[in-house]
């Protein structure tokens, strides 16, 4: 669904609500601490149903059967950014500070180089009365190992020291992996997973790898695997009696280390993109949604005294190509089509102040550019500031015409027409793609625009069945390594191993010749990238990496986006006040709302 510290990032947010007068209790003890200059909050419950103190969200899960309880694979109830609450990792980054907020964890340090140990709470239990130790830990990075997930490249072994100690040990020195471990990793219960991690294990200790068919058709199986419940570690679990087509509601577990933290004793949780959710918000039924509003939504809101939190994505939709059909593998096509895109345009009429057109085209967010950049190298990049006229030159220059119709002809003669897709519930990008869809025809490459269901569009890119698409460029992670590992490979032969012919994406050979650098190989330029603990030669990688990003526009970013998050403030209270450093966390990225639901500073109305 939806889609990056820096703290030179100004935020951009709108209409604040006046601060309750009531000081806020103090959170509970052991419970994350809540953060500084946040709204105080008033006590007492106001509630949903029967005096239950609700907070409505709306995330998007596909119904029983289809949906189901492992949150391993597709259509797992995982809830997104509401994972956390349910079945947490070890630690929760905090982007103003660099710190780390406890979850599953309690502390993290290096033992050497190589060896990151992890403390976990003593005492702690599952939803089904087991106790959380140290295997339950080691057995989820055994299950994600299985499934050939990216902490794998740079871990070799997960050992548990005892009850509540685990060790990971590095392939090598990294400053990025950390994250990989520490946030990115969801700990789920060896009661559900314990006998497949021990299979895992099995084919480890007998030499087997992702290659071998005995590793295959294991993964197959665990695919196929639906667990009739959830068990959770964290504060909250979804009543399965309780979902339907519209809404889901998770209750609070009495019993989780983390009950007191919190304030709200279920959470109600509605089912649906934006189309859906649009009217529940208005009606103040939902007390926060991420999903991406269209900006006369954005003013119906503000009319009726919504609140709207801007907080950074440092990521939006691209432009992709499929690099097989002529002429989309031609750098020169791309830039083209980059000076031909009013990006400024296709960002306002998709999310007004919170589309923002790229302007250094480097491939990860500008707001983070000048952590990792020198001046002298940004200097460098293209804008590619919108002009027609030298879009239509390097055309020109590739020996491309127009017809009578004032279409573009390819330097083969053939009539340029394409279909560009795009997810039809996402309604950001829907309007980027129609919008984007009526400047290239206006330009000259007649383009037809199809919406695609949210679930089979990503399917579809990976199959490499489609033209043009729009998906997502950058990542919510303060490290650029992580921003080009998905531009260059989420979608594109990576899903399922490297080269594979069944997924092959959108067919973009990562050994490339470039002015800026020569011959470059950008996938292991990227795992450069996030290896060992020299800053300042990541910094040298990251440099190429946006140097030749900005040459080969792999994908053509059109904004970034900033959330326009509604806040109606009828059942919750709490909300800091604009410019909190809390809100530097993202929507999605390490998400506030979680953290403030998890530090109890978002606390039942009166």
């Amino acid at each position: 669904m939806k889609r990056p510290v820096w703290l030179l990032l100004t935020l951009i947010l709108a209409l604040a609500l006046g601060a309750c007068a009531t000081p806020a209790a103090p959170a509970p003890e052991g419970a994350p601490a809540a953060q500084e200059g946040a709204a105080p909050a008033q006590e007492g419950a106001q509630a949903g149903t029967g005096g239950v103190a609700e907070i409505h969200v709306a995330w998007p899960y596909a119904v029983p059967p289809n949906g189901h309880f492992n949150t391993w694979v597709t259509n797992g109830m995982t809830l997104g950014i509401y994972q956390s609450l349910m079945e947490p990792p070890l630690f929760m980054y905090m982007w103003a500070d660099g710190s780390w907020m406890p979850l599953a964890g309690t502390e993290w340090q290096w033992l050497d180089d190589t060896t990151l140990q992890v403390k976990l709470p003593e005492g702690a239990q599952w939803s089904d009365g087991t106790p959380y130790t140290s295997q339950d830990v080691v057995n989820t990075f055994l299950v994600s190992r299985l499934l050939n997930q990216a902490v794998w490249r740079f871990i070799n072994d997960v050992t548990a020291v005892d009850d509540t100690t685990v060790n990971f040990t590095l392939n090598e020195p990294s400053s990025t992996v950390p994250r990989r471990i520490l946030r990115e990793t969801y700990i789920r219960a060896s009661s559900v997973y314990g006998e497949w991690a021990e299979r895992v294990q099995e084919l480890v200790d007998a030499g087997k790898t992702p290659d071998d068919e005995e590793w295959k058709s294991l993964l197959q199986e665990f695919n196929e695997f639906r667990p009739d419940d959830m068990v959770v570690l964290g504060p909250y679990k979804i009543d399965k009696s309780s979902i339907t087509e519209s809404q889901m509601i998770l209750n609070k577990v009495e019993t989780s280390f983390m009950a007191d933290w919190v304030h709200f004793d279920r959470i109600v949780n509605y089912n649906g993109e934006t189309p859906t959710i649009t009217p529940l918000v208005l009606a103040k039924e939902v007390d926060y949604a991420t999903h991406g509003f269209p900006p006369a939504t954005e003013r119906q809101f503000i009319e009726e005294g919504i609140r709207i939190i801007r907080a950074p994505l440092y990521s939006g939709p691209a432009l992709y190509f499929n690099h097989k059909i002529h002429p989309f593998e031609l750098k020169e096509f791309r830039q083209a089509l980059a000076y031909a895109i009013d990006r400024d345009e296709n960002g306002f009429v998709s999310l007004a102040e919170s589309g923002r057109r790229q302007v250094y085209m480097s491939g990860i967010s500008d707001n983070l550019l000048p952590n990792w950049v020198a001046p002298e190298a940004i200097e460098q990049l293209n804008h590619y500031d919108f002009d027609r006229e030298k879009a239509e030159q390097i055309l020109t220059d590739l020996g491309f015409t127009r017809d009578s119709d004032g279409v573009w002809l390819d330097d083969t003669g053939a009539r340029m027409e394409f279909e560009l897709t795009a997810p039809a519930e996402f309604a950001d990008w829907s309007a980027a793609a129609e919008n984007l869809a009526e400047q290239l025809t206006a330009f000259g490459i007649k383009t037809t625009f199809r919406g695609v269901n949210f679930q089979q569009h990503p399917v579809d890119v990976d199959q490499g069945n489609f033209q043009l698409a729009i998906r997502g460029w950058g990542a919510g992670n303060p490290h650029p390594h992580f921003a080009y590992n998905f531009n260059f490979r989420t979608h594109n032969q990576q899903l399922g191993g490297e080269g594979n012919p069944d997924l092959p994406g959108m067919y973009f050979n990562l050994q490339q010749n470039t002015d800026v650098a020569g011959e470059l190989d950008l996938g292991a330029l990227t795992d450069a990238a996030g290896s060992g603990n020299d800053v300042e030669q990541q910094k040298a990688d990251i440099t190429t990496l946006a140097l030749a990003y900005n040459e080969l526009l792999p994908q053509i970013p059109l904004w970034e986006r900033y959330g326009n998050n509604p806040v109606p403030s009828v059942r919750v209270t709490g909300w800091p006040e604009d410019g909190d450093p809390v809100y530097l966390n993202g929507p999605y990225a390490d998400p506030f709302t979680t953290v403030l639901i998890l530090n109890g500073t978002l606390r039942p109305a009166q």
